[in-house]
């Protein structure tokens, strides 16, 4: 018997439930990946993310073949493509891993329609999650949609470990498309301060993670000015490495930590909790992707302000935490988390700009933009989200400026022209004097400029807005 396995979100040999699944069930596996025109039309996605597939696709090409296998690249649609790979290989049935959203899974009800009707099976298999958004609910038997209750019962939940590779597969020749030749990416060059992508490097980063940083993530975490996390979310997102691998190794981590430093990698696995938080309620409340999770927000009277969005896009707000944050988007095309946060606070609650704006920019910038985690950041920064109270939580730049970059460190990496500014001044560089701008060879607003606004005066705008669409 032959089976098709569907590559999608899951660019990985290891651990891979549904190639594992179709290696067991059939004598010959056929690895296809399908190119999707929704994505390569879609302006929401930057070369950040076709940069980082197509090194995806390469490696996990090259990992295919040193145990027999073959990926296929075929032009899509799925729907089209997936029934003349059953009629060339004669093939029984597709298996391929489940996505959630709106998206993926209306293709996946045209694709699984289009296979049955060719006469063949269409198999999906849950492996994103460690918990699964069917397995996890409240007494009432709800949805959780606040995260504290729903980190207790997730970490408390049974979870699966990976399962192995295939020891080997068989792929019979096949036509298909070269990966230099996709219109996508064909002029896409070398980004060195882009993620890399791909399993191998996936791997690199968890195992120096794990032997690093993982020991100080509790307190480091939260620093921009620090490499405390682990840079896997575009991994997470693509698939080319799973959460259960990345569980099992900080599980493995953790028994051989000192007492100390068990607390610190304890820590990380639950940060795999937020990520899984987000995709169940896009899971469960789907209109998410396109409005308020709190419907009184779509009332809001939000500004339009271009003007003000380019100066948040590049870095330009006269807030140089701000701005390091988006600089650092869109030249390594990746952001602390810590910085997104306040970024986004920034964004909805000093310039009272649409969450929707900066949500899509993060998706074009971005090279892990994740539609759930992405969305679920965004709504939770704007008070529109599923936190319980959050529409007075108004994040001040300086003093988060202060108190997780103290001596400007992320701040100059990304913001050279206060290099030269006393780490006393550089949160405030608007209170230099002008010996002291002279003196740091940058005159406010000539070099760098002047705070776009007040941000007292705008977080009392800010609470009286909510305010009124809470009446």
């Amino acid at each position: 018997m032959t089976i098709l396995h569907w590559f999608r979100r899951d660019l990985r040999v290891d651990d891979n439930t549904a190639l594992a699944r179709a290696a067991r069930d059939a004598g010959r596996v056929v690895p296809v990946f399908i190119l999707d025109d929704h994505y390569a039309m879609d302006p929401r996605v930057g070369p950040a993310r076709f940069r980082f597939l197509r090194e995806s696709l390469e490696d996990l090409g090259a990992r295919l073949a040193s145990i027999g296998g073959r990926l296929v690249v075929r032009p899509g649609p799925a729907a089209r493509a997936l029934p003349a790979l059953l009629a060339e290989t004669g093939a029984g049935a597709v298996y391929a891993n489940a996505e959630i959203g709106p998206y993926p899974e209306r293709r996946d009800r045209e694709a699984a329609g289009a296979v049955e009707a060719a006469g063949g099976k269409f198999r999906l298999f849950a492996d994103e999650l460690l918990v699964a958004p069917d397995r996890l609910a409240t007494e009432a038997g709800d949805p959780y949609t606040v995260y504290t209750p729903f980190s207790k019962k997730w970490m408390a939940a049974e979870k699966a470990d990976p399962v192995p590779a295939p020891a080997a597969l068989s792929t019979p020749p096949l036509p298909g498309v070269p990966l230099s030749k996709v219109r996508a990416w064909r002029d896409l060059g070398p980004d060195v301060a882009s993620p890399r992508g791909g399993e191998t490097a996936a791997r690199v980063l968890l195992d120096r993670f794990l032997a690093t940083a993982a020991a100080r993530y509790a307190g480091d975490r939260d620093r921009p000015d620090r490499a405390g996390t682990s840079r896997l979310s575009p991994h997470l997102h693509f698939g080319t490495i799973s959460a259960r691998s990345v569980r099992a190794a900080a599980e493995g981590a953790w028994r051989e930590a000192a007492p100390r430093e068990r607390e610190n990698v304890r820590k990380f696995v639950l940060e795999l909790a937020w990520r899984e938080f987000y995709h169940h309620v896009l899971f469960h409340f789907p209109r998410v992707a396109g409005e308020s999770f709190r419907v009184d927000f779509d009332r809001m009277a939000w500004r339009d302000d271009p003007g003000g969005l380019e100066a948040w896009k590049r870095g330009r707000t006269g807030f140089p935490l701000i701005d390091a944050a988006m600089r650092e988007l869109w030249t390594t095309h990746w952001m602390h988390n810590r910085a997104r946060m306040v970024a986004a606070s920034f964004l909805t609650k000093d310039l009272h700009l649409h969450w929707r704006k900066g949500e899509a920019w993060f998706e074009h910038e971005l090279a892990d933009a994740d539609l759930a985690s992405n969305n679920g950041g965004w709504q939770w920064s704007a008070g529109s989200g599923t936190d319980a109270a959050p529409y007075f939580r108004v994040f001040n730049p300086v003093i988060q400026s202060r108190r997780f970059d103290p001596e400007g460190a992320y701040i100059r990496r990304f913001v050279p022209e206060l290099v030269r500014v006393a780490s006393a001044k550089i949160h405030e560089p608007w209170t230099l004097t002008p010996e002291e701008q002279k003196a740091a060879g940058c005159l406010i607003g000539r070099d760098y400029p002047a705070p776009i606004v007040d941000h007292a005066r705008e977080r009392d705008v800010a609470l009286e807005m909510f305010k009124a669409i809470r009446k």
